[in-house]
C-alpha cells in the first residue's frame, strides 16, 4: 500500500495498495470447496479459541473490508463474505452496524448478485458520501462466467433516512465503469472512495496490473456526474511491484498490497494534483516496503469518522489454517516526521477493559521470566514500558539481514541468547511453558556505526504442541529513539490472536496462534529477558477484557 504526503501543508495524503490475488482464492467446484474446509485441523476448531472482541461473523467466511462509513449516529461495516461455507465462494457484501465500533449488530446482506454487472460476483469497493449526504457505494461486479471479467458498479440507499441503511438499489445506468482503452479486465477492480476536487469533477481510483500483470498500476477516473466516468491519460502512480487492489487514498494530519506476499505496503510521497500524480518521497518507496502490519494482516480499508474527527483502519487477519477470519479496527495518522503511519488501537476498545493488575519497576535479570498473575489472560489488553540498563552489548547486525526482518528474527529468535533483548512477553503461555507465544525486542547496532536497531518479532514456534500448524515469525524494525533505554509494548491478546503495537504503535504485528493447553484460565502471561543485560519494567499493567455484543456470535 502506498501513501503520499503532500509537501508543506499540514497533512499527507496516503496512498495505500495491495498485491493482487490474495484475497480472491476461487474453488471451482463444491467438491473443492468442502475438502479445503475439511482439512482444518480439529485442535483449532474449539470454541475456546474463538476470538472474543474482535469483529467476526458467527460463522463462515469473510475476507475484504469494504465501504466502512459513519451515518446518522452508526458506523457501517460491510464486508466479504460467503453465508454458505468456511471457504471464498458465492461472496456477497454482508453488514453490520454499531454504536461504538465494538458492540456489532449483523443486518441482512446490503449487496448481492442482482443485476447482469454483477451476476458472477460482488466483489470490494467503497463509500462515498455524497454533498447531500447521501452515501454512495461503488463496488466491482463480475459480469461474465468464464473469465473474472470485472466492471464498476454504484448503489444507493433505497431510503437514506433509514439510519441503518438496510436496503440498497442499483441503478439502471450500472455499469458505471468498464475496463477499456487495452485495460486487462481481469486485473481492475476495487474502487476507492471518490473525492470532489476544486475543479468540480469527482476522482477515484482503480487497482490495476500492466505489462502483463508484472507493474501495479493506480488509474485515476473523473466523473462530473458521479454517472459517467472517463479514465485520465496516465495512472496517478504505477511500480513494477505486481497487481495492485484494493487501494486506498485518503489525507492524514500529524497528530499531537501487494499481494504475492498478502502483505499492505504504503509509501509516504508528495500528491500533485494538478497533474494527478503521486512521487514517492523515497526514491526507493516501492521497494522499501514500510507496511502497515508486518503480520497477519491484509485488504485493509478506511475511513473517516467525521463523529470524533479520526481516521479508522480495518484490515483482516486470515486465520492460519481455515478459512474464517477477524476484522480489526485501528486509529491511524501520519508520525510528526513524516515518514510513516502510527497505528492504535481505537480508544472504544478500552472500555472492554476491567480487572487490571500491575507490575512496577521491576528488574528482570537475564535469562529471568516474571509471571503477571492476578487476572485472566487469554483475553486480556497489555501496556507495558520497558528501560534497557545498557546498549553497550547489543550485537552487531549482520548486513545480509539488514533488510529482512523476518529472516532475522527466524535466525534470532526468542530463546536465542543476545546482548540487548530479547526481552519482552511470552503470551497465551501454558503453566510449565511447554506452550507459549514471544513477542520481544532485540537491539542490534548498525554495521560501521554505534547506532541502535531495534528489531520487534512475534515468534510463535513454541505457541501449541500441535504439529499441524503453520506458525511463521513475524518481525519489523522499529524506527524510534532509543538512546534513553526506553520502549513500550502494547498486546490486545484475544484467544487466538496477539496483535501488538510497538513504540506508541510505529510498528505492528499481528499473529494468528492456536494453543492446545493454554486455553481460557489456563493461559498465563510473562516478562522475559534472554539477553545479557538487565531489561527494567518501569510499569506492565494487563487488563481482563470483556466480550462485547458480536452480530449474535
Amino acid at each position: 500500500m502506498l501513501a503520499p504526503v503532500i509537501i508543506g501543508v499540514a497533512f499527507a495524503w496516503l496512498l495505500l495498495l495491495q498485491l493482487a490475488g490474495a484475497s480472491h482464492v476461487v474453488y471451482k467446484d463444491v467438491e473443492t470447496a468442502a475438502v479445503a474446509a475439511a482439512n482444518v485441523p480439529p485442535s483449532i476448531v474449539d470454541p475456546l479459541l474463538r476470538t472474543g472482541y474482535h469483529f467476526q461473523p458467527p460463522k463462515n467466511w469473510i475476507n475484504d473490508p469494504n465501504a466502512p462509513m459513519y451515518y446518522e449516529g452508526w458506523y457501517h461495516f460491510f464486508y466479504q463474505y460467503n453465508p454458505k461455507g468456511a471457504v471464498w465462494g458465492h461472496i456477497v457484501w454482508a453488514h453490520s452496524v454499531s454504536r461504538d465500533l465494538i458492540n456489532w449488530v449483523a443486518l441482512k446482506p446490503a449487496i448481492e448478485p442482482s443485476i447482469p454487472s454483477d451476476k458472477y460476483g460482488c466483489w470490494s469497493g467503497s463509500a462515498t458520501i455524497m454533498p447531500d449526504g447521501t452515501p454512495a457505494i461503488m463496488y466491482t461486479g463480475v459480469n461474465r462466467p468464464d473469465v473474472n471479467y470485472q466492471v464498476q458498479n454504484v448503489a444507493y440507499p433505497r431510503n437514506k433516512s433509514d439510519p441503518l441503511l438496510r436496503e440498497w438499489v442499483k441503478p439502471s445506468h450500472n455499469p458505471i465503469i468498464v475496463p477499456r482503452g487495452g485495460v486487462n479486465a481481469t486485473q481492475f477492480r476495487d474502487p476507492t472512495t471518490a473525492w470532489l476536487a476544486s475543479d468540480g469533477q469527482w476522482r477515484l481510483l482503480i487497482g490495476s496490473a500492466a505489462e502483463g500483470g508484472a507493474r501495479g498500476v493506480a488509474f485515476v477516473y473523473r466523473s462530473r456526474d458521479f454517472r459517467r466516468w472517463r479514465r485520465a491519460r496516465r495512472p496517478l502512480h504505477s511500480a513494477a511491484t505486481g497487481m495492485w487492489e484494493c487501494p486506498d487514498f485518503y489525507p492524514a494530519a500529524p497528530s499531537a498490497p501487494l499481494d504475492l506476499r498478502r502483505y499492505d505496503y504504503y509509501t509516504v510521497g508528495t500528491y500533485d494534483r494538478k497533474a494527478e500524480r503521486y512521487v514517492p518521497d523515497d526514491p526507493a518507496g516501492d521497494e522499501r516496503h514500510l507496511r502497515y502490519d508486518y503480520g497477519n494482516f491484509y485488504a485493509s480499508k478506511t475511513f473517516y469518522d467525521p463523529a470524533k474527527k479520526r481516521r479508522v483502519l480495518w484490515g483482516w487477519a486470515n486465520e492460519s489454517d481455515t478459512r474464517a477470519d477477524d476484522a480489526i479496527p485501528r486509529t491511524v495518522w501520519l508520525d510528526f516526521s513524516g515518514k510513516q503511519v502510527i497505528q492504535w488501537p481505537i480508544e472504544e476498545v478500552e472500555a472492554l477493559r476491567h480487572q487490571p493488575v500491575t507490575l512496577k519497576d521491576t528488574v528482570i535479570k537475564p535469562g529471568e521470566h516474571v509471571e503477571v498473575t492476578g487476572t485472566q489472560t487469554a483475553q486480556a489488553d497489555v501496556e507495558v514500558s520497558f528501560e534497557v540498563s545498557s546498549l553497550a552489548g547489543a550485537e552487531p547486525l549482520d548486513p545480509a539481514l539488514a533488510h529482512d526482518a523476518e529472516r532475522l528474527c527466524g535466525a534470532r529468535g526468542a530463546d536465542v541468547e543476545g546482548g540487548v533483548g530479547p526481552f519482552g512477553l511470552w503470551v497465551l503461555a501454558s503453566a510449565n511453558l511447554e506452550e507459549r507465544t514471544a513477542v520481544f525486542f532485540r537491539v542490534f547496532k548498525a554495521a560501521g556505526s554505534d547506532k541502535p536497531v531495534v528489531l520487534m518479532c512475534t515468534d510463535p514456534t513454541k505457541s501449541s504442541l500441535n504439529p499441524d500448524l503453520y506458525l511463521p515469525t513475524f518481525a519489523g524494525f522499529v524506527d524510534t529513539d532509543l538512546s534513553d533505554g526506553k520502549i513500550s509494548l502494547r498486546s490486545l491478546i484475544d484467544r487466538s490472536v496477539v496483535e501488538s503495537f510497538g513504540a506508541g504503535g510505529k510498528t505492528c504485528i499481528l499473529s494468528r496462534v492456536y494453543p492446545s493447553l493454554a486455553i481460557d484460565k489456563n493461559a498465563h502471561l510473562y516478562v522475559f529477558n534472554n539477553g545479557k543485560a538487565d531489561v527494567k519494567v518501569t510499569l506492565l499493567t494487563a487488563w481482563q477484557m470483556k466480550k462485547p455484543l458480536m452480530n449474535g456470535a
